[in-house]
């Protein structure tokens, strides 16, 4: 159902009041809302739109241009083309009063050169920056460089016009670029310096080759402007029959008004040079007085030789000329134009002068058939779809319209196919889309929409279906309902599709008729689908249940019913007769009631009946009647059926004008003053009053409203006349629009009455305040729109019911007095509603609260003729303004003084209202008198008591003396603990001299006599697997994907291959494919650094035995990373993982130095780890922080170091099940600090046990307990325990050996715990080891020794610390280092030899000379991607646990061993990092031998590409079946999957990848079938 007032006669007598909710749903089913419609938000206002054939939907808003995808949910690309990173507005444009044309900084959005076999798509913009400047940018992606550009090519002004249409044409088929624009603004107000120069300012139209280097260095000609003409607007540029049109008017950009008529300027479409062909001026002013000369919009529909614009006339300042009859759409046809078109010199210069002097332009006339007058258009676009011509109109109001011409052109009363919620009005532009001709896109604002062209689905019949005469629906016989083509599936069964042009008589209907006198046939006729199974038909009676007839047939033939002829089938009153085939059917109930009584022919048949020609009477149709005289269609009966006229009631109907006069004009004189409302709700209204004189004189009125001149006009009776001047009209729902009205007496001619609009429902978007108090009066606003048609306002509560309000309303507020609801609850929420008729809007709650308490106030005297009144209230949540509160003084006999209102202060625990009372006398004696104050607050009324201060003058006599007090005693106090506290820092002072000796000294004697004992005989060394060392360095992040790698492989059926895996990976093994897919997920801004890692992993673990493959695209991979450094700076290549590349690198390095890893680095390394984990435990470890005395990383300098000394204990292990051997030595001395924790000293023991014994204990630590061992008793050993010191903030202090007391050769048990051994103890920050917390009251918890005495300590006193461990391991760390840069037996591993002769010859091939940048690319591809990832984490080759504090001292080595093979020549100051000066003398050795190391690899021979081969070959063998390569190909294909359209498109642009591209939509297929088989 429509909300337009199409008229299908006969039409029913309309009822004096429309019900209500009828109404609401007639006013809102029919346009779609936009729930579903994509929408794309700017962040401004859009100035210009256009879509490409391939590449999307681009929009231009503020200084930004956006490339969209067709469904606008995903930007492709973004253009600033102001600022970088900005899109606003450089100067801000309001949008002008309508019907003006609006601003914007974009002038041309013209995509051209699609579909060209030899050229990309481009884009040509035009912008008011840099004076008119225009670009040609590529179609696919804005954010390349502009091919071509120049300026002075569109207007530079926001709110001048530019209109352009770009051509092939010559002989060199070159683009050409026709524009016209509004270059100068002759106006002062809007002249600017970006005019162009002089000799150009006269320029209308100009002819530009787009091909050449610049837009502006060469133009082919222009068309100048008549001296003295003024500006003139142009709307549009189009192609036509070898000419180019731009449809323009003359317009006054100050005043705003056009200056003449509205017309059309043509040129020839040529390559050589401008040649004006004329111009014709066009008259689209019927219906309005003063003509319209003001075009809006512009659309040529080519097909059909016609050109479509929206024209408007001036509408005046607030829009209060505008009328029904404002704008109107106007048809042209264009070959009419063309002839006559003349080269007249009247807005143009032209050299042709065959005009006579004075000559006027001839004014071409519309279609008039075709002409549509409305209200308020601002856009048109218009198509042919099969050969029925459409048009879409856009309104003020954000309405979408679509209009069908009939044969003879004739436009149709418009369909409302989508209106906009917030009434935006419609762009001038409406855009199709370029692919499907079912959408179109809506703009509004800072909005645009993808509309569909049609609501096919409101029609719920074929029949409904195809008498609409819709042209994009059709009725679609599988879905069995009114629907789009492109929605109909099979799509290839023409049959399956019925369009208009079918007509309704193809529609399947059931039919009767009699085969011969005894029996009647029901069977179905019209168009049927395609059907494959049988078809069955069934006639049921509906009273008994019983069925009549049963058939069937096959499914070529349709079935059929025969009803033989019986008497018992005369009670037969209603039956159901349904046809079905499949899922298909179609079913109908008939009614047979009272046949006989129906005399005529169309009567009898309109009711089911059946009429027998031969006795002229209405019969049930299962009873006796020859064939030829049966008849059961309204064709065959004799007698037309009459349209009868509808009654005019108070309802009304259509309205066919009578101009005759009454039968006595002069007899009575009817006269009408106003009508009231002007404004009515889309569902209409029964209260419309009109005023006059000598109503009651007339027996019949009625009003006739007439909106879109190609619309029924509504007839309304009259539906009271209250007395001789005031008449009510009860007006019907309708859709939005300005309707004009006239009401006639008698039959007489129709007096006009003026316009009324109708408009949307009210909508609310903010109550302000939403919270008061609940005695009410509050001043309350709701702001929004169409606030002047709701009826009442409405407060509902939800135990007082509804409440009216009195309002006071305009068009965007609402204002109202908050009712009181004293005596309810204290707090309560409360609904706002408006009533528009009988309906019912929700505006939003407001809260009630309870009313304001008032404290208190002061009365302050300012001067003498000023007083200050201060109200002091508790805070609340109210907004109370100066309207809302009043406030009144009383002072001395009952006198009163109106104190006026200043302002509101909220402080944190009171509010303060201040006001003033100005213009008195006697301020200090009115002051004095004052009493009390009063306080309005709507319905509220207090009295607040002023404050008094009775102890005022006490307060002020006792305050200096004890200020006095105070201040002795604190001096006093202040003067003793400077004295204490100076006594304190002397001794304190002493102290940390003499630690400071000691420690110095200490330190210097450890660096000379110190020496580790290095265990050189430290057993197996325990390495990696294969398959965990490339799992750990592959995914050092994610340990999550190790179980699924390392599934057993040799256990699987190696003929259980997943075809659709063995797919992929044949796809992967194609090169150019696998180059192209990493190329193309590289470019996804959401493709992060993390998945470009992961992904460059499975591609490693998938091409695990193709390590030759691998290599070939590694190589490829880095020339092309390669070409991109070298647009920037060769030398931050490989410097960090940021692509695909560089993470594969690392991993070729793991997988091809595993061997030379484990051969001759292994054991160095594995030496220095545990060499520096002898030195770390040799002294004090905190076990809170892991921080340590003994260290090479200061952040780990445990300089809190309490004093400590070595405890020698003699351990006996307790024989267990575990470990019986005869061989294991029992009892072992062990030395430890007293300052360990049992914790600490357990492993301690442990690795002494395994020292000793070449053998572990056989149990984990938490599986064994300590005992010590004294005379008879025995004592358990525990970190924490009863004994255990709490210091303050109940921190508890862990145990350690000094805490038990225990002394050199003690004796200690090592037992295994029968149960409930945990797990290793995490301790939280309520413990705490060796750094105490900060605090005077822990001075001598240190012990008994050093009860008394507290240590100062300074971090820099320990810094020999880290010196004394560089010295315990350098030896080891020097073998380390010289086993990665050696080359034994002279022959470097054919990796590193390889990659850096690959290294050498891309330099060479790139002509760089620059030695540096060689070594850099070979530092960072070898020691930066692997050894040092290696030395930072020892887990990921050997079988060890790595602490924090080992980290932390192995990134020390890490960066030292970087600085070996940086080039920069170190600067180090006595300020610079000790993890720098630590090794600041070595590295300079170490330099020199890297430098060796590398030319002694460059200067091996080359190896061969077979040596290579067959070295690859064999790492490849020897992986066979390591990891589940199926994971890693599922994992690869998700990330395919999750980019497939860009890697497809990205396939589709690459030659020679066609192939390619079918295996990967194959590989796609497979999945997906896998897919549903999973769900099946």
């Amino acid at each position: 159902m429509e909300v337009s007032r199409r008229k299908a006669p006969p039409r029913p007598p309309r009822p004096a009041a429309p019900l209500p909710l009828l109404a609401y749903l007639l006013a809102l089913a029919a346009p779609s809302r936009g729930a579903d419609e994509p929408v794309w938000r700017s962040e401004q206002a859009i100035g210009a739109i256009a879509a490409s054939r391939a590449d999307g939907v681009f929009v231009a808003s503020g200084s930004c241009l956006d490339q969209l995808d067709y469904s606008l949910e995903h930007r492709l690309s973004r253009l600033y083309r102001d600022q970088a990173g900005n899109c606003t507005e450089p100067v801000s444009l309001a949008p002008p009063a309508r019907p003006r044309p609006g601003s914007s900084f974009s002038k041309l959005l013209l995509p051209y050169s699609e579909g060209a076999a030899d050229l990309q798509g481009l884009l040509l913009t035009g912008w008011t920056f840099d004076r008119g400047a225009c670009e040609v940018r590529l179609l696919g992606n804005l954010s390349h460089s502009s091919l071509r550009n120049g300026t002075e090519v569109v207007s530079c002004h926001p709110q001048g016009s530019t209109a352009g249409v770009v051509y092939r044409a010559g002989d060199q088929n070159r683009w050409y670029l026709a524009v016209a624009a509004t270059y100068v603004l002759p106006e002062p107000e809007t002249a600017s310096r970006c005019n162009p120069a002089a000799s150009d300012r006269d320029t209308a139209i100009a002819l530009k080759d787009t091909e050449g280097r610049s837009l502006a260095t060469e133009e082919l000609g222009r068309l100048k402007l008549r001296g003295g003409a003024g500006s003139l607007h142009f709307v549009d540029a189009f192609l036509w029959n070898g000419s180019v049109y731009f449809p323009y008017y003359p317009y006054n950009y100050t005043s705003g008004a056009a200056t003449g008529w509205p017309s059309m300027v043509r040129i020839a479409q040529s390559a050589k040079v401008l040649q004006f062909q004329g111009q014709a001026a066009l008259d689209c002013g019927h219906g309005h007085p003063d003509g319209r000369r003001l075009l809006l919009s512009s659309s040529l529909v080519e097909a059909l030789g016609v050109w479509a614009g929206v024209f408007s006339a001036a509408t005046g300042e607030g829009q209060e000329k505008r009328s029904p009859a404002t704008t109107a759409l106007c048809l042209f046809r264009m070959s009419e134009i063309q002839e006559r078109a003349k080269s007249c010199s009247w807005d143009f210069q032209t050299a042709e002068q065959n005009c006579k002097e004075g000559e006027q332009p001839e004014r071409v006339q519309p279609i008039a058939s075709s002409t549509l007058i409305h209200s308020d258009l601002t856009s048109v676009y218009g198509t042919v779809v099969m050969n029925r011509t459409v048009l879409f109109l856009g309104t003020g109001d954000g309405q979408l319209l679509k209009v069908i011409l009939g044969e003879n052109l004739t436009s149709n009363c418009p369909e409302v196919i989508y209106e906009i919620k917030e009434e935006t009005p419609v762009f001038y532009k409406l855009v199709p889309h370029p692919k499907k001709n079912i959408y179109i896109y809506l703009t509004a604002g800072k909005e645009v929409r993808r509309i569909r062209v049609a609501n096919c689905s409101k029609h719920k019949s074929c029949t409904e279906c195809l008498t609409a005469t819709d042209p994009h629906c059709g009725w679609c016989h599988s879905l069995q309902r009114c629907a789009f083509k492109e929605d109909c599936v099979p799509l290839d069964n023409y049959e399956n599709w019925l369009d208009i042009s079918s007509g309704a008589k193809k529609c399947p209907q059931i039919n009767l008729f009699r085969s011969s006198e005894d029996k009647t046939t029901v069977t179905v006729v019209g168009s049927l689908p395609p059907r494959r199974s049988e078809w069955k038909c069934v006639v049921k009676n509906l009273d008994t249940g019983r069925e009549l007839c049963k058939g069937r047939s096959p499914p070529g033939r349709v079935c059929t019913c025969n009803m033989p002829t019986r008497a018992t089938y005369k009670d037969v009153l209603a039956v159901n007769m349904t046809f079905s085939s499949g899922s298909w059917h179609l079913s109908k109930r008939f009614n047979f009631t009272n046949c006989s009584s129906f005399r005529e022919c169309p009567a009898c048949i309109g009711t089911d009946c059946a009429w027998c020609k031969s006795e002229r009477k209405c019969i049930h149709p299962f009873t006796a009647c020859d064939p030829s005289d049966y008849k059961t269609n309204q064709e065959h009966c004799q007698v037309a059926v009459e349209k009868r006229a509808p009654s005019k009631t108070a309802g009304g109907g259509r309205f066919t004008e009578n101009r005759s006069s009454r039968a006595n004009p002069g007899l009575q004189v009817f006269y009408i003053k106003s009508i009231e409302p002007r404004k009515i709700s889309t569902l209409g209204k029964s209260n419309v009053i009109v005023t006059g004189a000598n109503f009651s004189q007339a027996s019949n009125i009625t009003m006739i409203l007439k909106g879109t001149s190609t619309c029924d006009k509504d007839v309304i009776q009259v539906s009271h006349v209250l007395n001789d001047t005031h008449m009510k009209f009860s007006l019907p729902s309708s859709r939005k629009e300005m309707k004009d009205v006239c009401i006639q007496f008698d039959g007489g001619n129709c007096t006009s009455v003026g316009p009324l609009s109708y408009i949307a429902l009210p909508h609310c978007s903010l109550i302000y305040p939403a919270t008061t108090w609940i005695s009410g009066g509050q001043n309350i606003t709701i702001l929004g729109r169409n606030f002047d048609v709701i009826d009442n306002l409405i407060i509902s509560h939800e135990l007082k019911g509804n409440i009216n309000v009195s309002e006071y309303c305009m068009a965007t507020s609402c204002r109202f007095s908050a009712p009181s609801f004293k005596g309810s609850k204290a707090r309560a929420n409360v609904t706002v509603k408006l009533r528009v008729q009988e309906t019912y809007l929700d505006c939003g709650s407001l809260q009630y609260l309870e009313d304001p308490r008032f404290t208190g106030c002061r009365v302050e005297p300012e001067g003498d003729t000023e007083l200050e009144v201060k109200i002091q209230k508790e805070n609340d949540d109210f907004n109370i303004s100066k309207t809302d509160i009043e406030i009144t003084l009383f002072h001395g006999e009952n006198k009163q003084l109106n104190c006026s209102f200043e302002n509101i202060t909220r402080n944190q625990d009171l509010t303060i209202i201040l006001c003033k009372i100005k213009g008195i006398t006697n301020a200090n004696s009115i002051d004095t008198s004052s009493k009390k104050v009063r306080v309005k607050l709507g319905n509220l009324e207090l009295y607040v008591e002023q404050e008094t201060v009775p102890t005022t003058w006490y307060f002020l006599i006792v305050l200096p003396v004890l200020l006095v007090i105070v201040i002795f005693a604190a001096v006093g106090v202040t003067r003793h603990k400077s004295k204490e506290l100076s006594r304190k820092q002397s001794q304190q002072l002493e102290l940390l001299e003499s630690e400071l000796r000691k420690e110095i000294r200490d330190g210097f004697a450890e660096l000379q006599m110190d020496k580790l004992d290095v265990v050189d005989s430290f057993g197996t060394v325990p390495f990696l697997d294969y398959k965990h060392f490339a799992l750990r360095t592959f995914f050092p992040e994610s340990g999550g994907f190790t179980h699924i790698f390392t599934e057993d492989m040799h256990n699987r059926d190696a003929n259980d291959k997943n075809e659709s895996l063995t797919a992929l990976d044949a796809l992967i093994c194609n090169k150019s494919f696998l180059v192209t897919v990493i190329h193309t997920l590289e470019k996804q801004k959401n493709f992060s650094v993390k998945d470009r890692c992961l992904f460059a992993s499975f591609l490693t673990i998938a091409l695990q035995t193709k390590l030759v493959y691998l290599t070939s695209i590694l190589e490829v991979l880095t020339r092309d990373l390669m070409e991109q450094s070298s647009n920037m700076q060769p030398k931050l290549m490989l410097r960090r993982t940021e692509s695909v590349v560089e993470k594969l690198l690392t991993n070729w390095m793991s997988v091809c130095l595993s061997g030379f890893l484990r051969e001759t680095v292994g054991e160095p390394f594995y030496l220095l780890v545990t060499t520096l984990n002898q030195k770390i435990n040799k002294g004090p470890v905190d076990v809170i922080t892991c921080k340590a005395l003994y260290t090479l990383n200061e952040d780990w300098l445990l300089w809190q170091v309490p004093e400590f000394s070595t405890v020698a204990l003699n351990v006996v292990f307790e024989k267990i099940p575990e470990n019986e051997s005869a061989d294991v030595c029992r009892n072992i001395s062990v030395n430890v600090l007293d300052c360990d924790t049992i914790g600490q000293a357990k492993e301690k023991i442990f690795q002494a046990f395994l020292s000793k014994n070449g053998s572990p204990y056989g149990l984990q630590l938490n599986e064994i307990g300590l005992e010590l061992q004294v005379g008879t008793r025995q004592k358990e050993l525990l970190d924490i325990d009863s004994s255990s010191v709490i210091l303050e903030d109940g921190i508890t202090k862990l145990n350690t050996i000094g805490h038990y007391e225990i002394s050199n050769g003690s004796a200690i048990k090592v037992f295994k715990k029968i149960a409930n051994f945990t797990t290793d103890v995490e301790y939280s920050e309520d413990h705490c080891h060796l750094i105490l917390p900060d605090s005077e009251a822990f001075q001598d918890v240190q012990g008994k020794r050093h009860r008394g005495k507290h240590k100062f300590k300074v971090k820099e006193m320990y810094l020999t610390k880290l010196l004394s461990t560089k010295v315990a391991i350098h030896s080891v760390l020097e073998k380390l280092f010289r086993s990665i840069w050696s080359l034994p037996n002279s022959r470097a591993p054919f990796a590193i030899k390889y990659f850096f002769d690959f290294l050498d010859a891309q330099a060479e091939n790139k002509k760089i000379t620059d030695p540096d940048v060689v070594h850099i690319w070979k530092t960072n591809s070898l020691p930066l991607r692997f050894w040092v990832n290696i030395l930072k984490n020892p887990q990921f080759v050997f079988d060890i646990k790595k602490t924090p504090h080992i980290d932390g001292c192995l990134s020390v080595i890490a960066q030292a061993f970087m600085d070996a093979f940086s080039l920069t020549e170190q600067q180090l100051g006595k300020e610079a990092p000790t993890n720098k000066l630590l090794y600041a003398k070595d590295i300079p050795t170490y330099k020199e031998e890297v430098k060796s190391y590398y030319k002694a690899i460059r200067d091996l021979p080359p190896l061969s590409s077979s040596e290579m081969e067959e070295f690859l070959t064999q790492e490849s063998k020897k992986h066979e079946n390591e990891f589940n390569e199926e994971v890693a190909l599922t994992e690869i294909y998700k990330y395919i999957v999750k980019y497939f359209d860009e890697i497809l498109n990205k396939l589709e642009r690459e030659r020679g990848l066609e192939e390619a591209q079918k295996q990967l939509l194959h590989v796609k297929v497979l999945f997906d079938e896998k897919k549903k088989c999973k769900w099946m």
